[in-house]
């Protein structure tokens, strides 16, 4: 019998569980592969563009501009260390 009011009201159900081989989200070869097409094509993102001119206008605090900079873009610094290395 259903309880009308809490926190387990409602009618009781089982969540379902996904299928390990089918996570949501996982990267697959094929996906890496399909990333890899589209970001050859479509070039660089244009926060990055203005990296690669910051770097090379140069100067002598370049560097620490440039990290300033893609801190605030990026919002999360894990993908920027990531895309430091392109």
């Amino acid at each position: 019998m259903p309880i009308f009011v809490g926190l387990e009201k409602g009618h009781p159900v089982e969540k379902k569980q996904r299928p390990e081989s089918r996570a949501k989200g996982a990267k697959t070869a094929k996906m890496a592969n399909c990333r890899a097409v589209v970001r050859e094509v479509a070039g660089l993102l244009p926060y990055e563009k203005r990296l690669l001119d910051m770097l090379k206008t140069g100067g002598a605090s370049a560097e620490k501009r440039m990290y300033k900079f893609a801190k605030k873009r990026v919002w999360f610094l894990s993908a920027w260390v990531k895309s430091r290395t392109v």
